[in-house]
């Protein structure tokens, strides 16, 4: 657990995913789906455990979350968000930072976010922390 800046870091659980549906609803530019509902986000932390992560401040508010998961091969960052009252104090450098660092531990070569293109904040912050737009190739997408 990390409490640099009185905020806390810690592997994301289930019981975590209330309070992290109400922080990703009112960040603008994150849109939810189908797939993020409960049942699928425990699914997904089962195959994925310990990779994703929340930040929690001093009087025990989740401030930040991220989804992060792999295929042994490749990996990818999902929802990334952080309060506004957490912006501007290096919360979602630290959410990626433990990320990595676990895909790093379990030799993932390399990884993925997806951000919508109207989301000015959530693009510029990827831009500006080392993530890049290859523009070589483009994810296309079907609902099963």
């Amino acid at each position: 657990m990390n409490t640099e800046s009185n905020i806390e870091l810690r592997a994301f659980v289930i019981a975590d995913y209330e309070a992290a549906f109400a922080l990703w609803s009112s960040i603008d530019g994150l849109y939810l789906s189908e797939s993020d509902t409960k049942e699928a986000v425990a699914v997904f932390l089962d195959r994925n455990p310990g990779f994703s992560v929340v930040a929690i401040d001093e009087r025990g508010n989740m401030v930040g979350a991220v989804l992060c998961g792999h295929n042994g091969r490749a990996a990818s960052l999902y929802h990334l968000a952080v309060a506004e009252s957490a912006r501007g104090k290096g919360v979602g450098q630290r959410l990626v930072q433990f990320c990595i660092a676990r895909l790093t531990a379990a030799n993932v070569a390399r990884c993925s976010v997806f951000v919508y293109t109207d989301n000015e904040v959530g693009n510029r912050f990827w831009l500006n922390n080392g993530w890049y737009d290859p523009d070589t190739w483009k994810v296309l997408q079907r609902r099963l």
